[in-house]
Parts: structure tokens; C-alpha cells; sequence
């Protein structure tokens, strides 16, 4: 009976071990993959870094004001061309076109549209 218990402790203690030695293989992996995404990260991080200076130089005025002068036709503002809101023409008045278009269709009411005439009846025939 001893003996049997020796061996089932010693197959437990095995079986322990087995299951500790594969817990720490996978943290080992799992590690790696972490790292490998810091990584990842810090590529990308410094990639957005590039793109934000490179941004920063195009974007800069003096840049930008060589551009417009070379590419576009632009004039100096004429005083003629400043108004006062006060002088500005009235806003439209908005029109609700989807709500006019579905009012049309439900009612039947077609602005513009001659009515429809009644179609004529058929002539009787003699002797029927």
C-alpha cells in the first residue's frame, strides 16, 4: 500500500511539474509578444512624430505664401470690395423641398400640372 502511494506522489509531483514547466513557457511567449508590440508601438510613435514635423514644414507660412504667389492669380483687397453687413441682400427664404415633394404626392396636388381630362365614353352602338 505504501508503495502505491509513493507512486501516485511521484506521478502528481510529475504531473505538477509538467503543468508548472508549460505556465512558464507560455508567460515566457506571451513576454515576447508584449515586447514585440511595445516595439511595434514605438515604431509607429515615432513614425507619427515624422509625419507631425513633416506637417510642421509644410505647413509653414512663408512656404505656403511662395506657393500662392507662384500658383495663383491673387489680387490685393480694393477697398470697393468691403461692405457692411447692414448692405448685404436678405437671406432667402428656405424651402422645405422634401416636405413639399411628399405634401405633393400625398395629396395629389401637382403645382403646374394641367388637370387631367376624363377619358371619353365609348359611343353606343345602334341596335344594342
Amino acid at each position: 500500500m505504501m508503495r502505491l502511494l509513493n507512486i501516485l506522489a511521484i506521478l502528481g509531483l510529475l504531473g505538477t511539474a509538467a503543468w508548472a514547466y508549460s505556465i512558464k513557457y507560455e508567460t515566457i511567449y506571451y513576454a515576447e509578444q508584449v515586447k514585440k508590440l511595445e516595439k511595434r508601438l514605438d515604431r509607429e510613435r515615432d513614425s507619427i512624430n515624422t509625419l507631425r514635423a513633416e506637417w510642421q514644414h509644410i505647413n509653414k507660412p512663408i512656404r505656403l505664401q511662395v506657393l500662392a504667389e507662384r500658383h495663383l492669380q491673387l489680387q490685393a483687397l480694393q477697398a470697393t470690395q468691403i461692405i457692411r453687413a447692414a448692405d448685404l441682400p436678405a437671406r432667402p427664404k428656405e424651402q422645405d423641398l422634401l416636405g413639399s415633394k411628399l405634401d405633393q404626392l400625398l395629396t395629389g396636388s401637382i403645382q403646374g400640372a394641367a388637370p387631367a381630362k376624363p377619358a371619353p365614353k365609348p359611343a353606343a352602338k345602334p341596335g344594342g
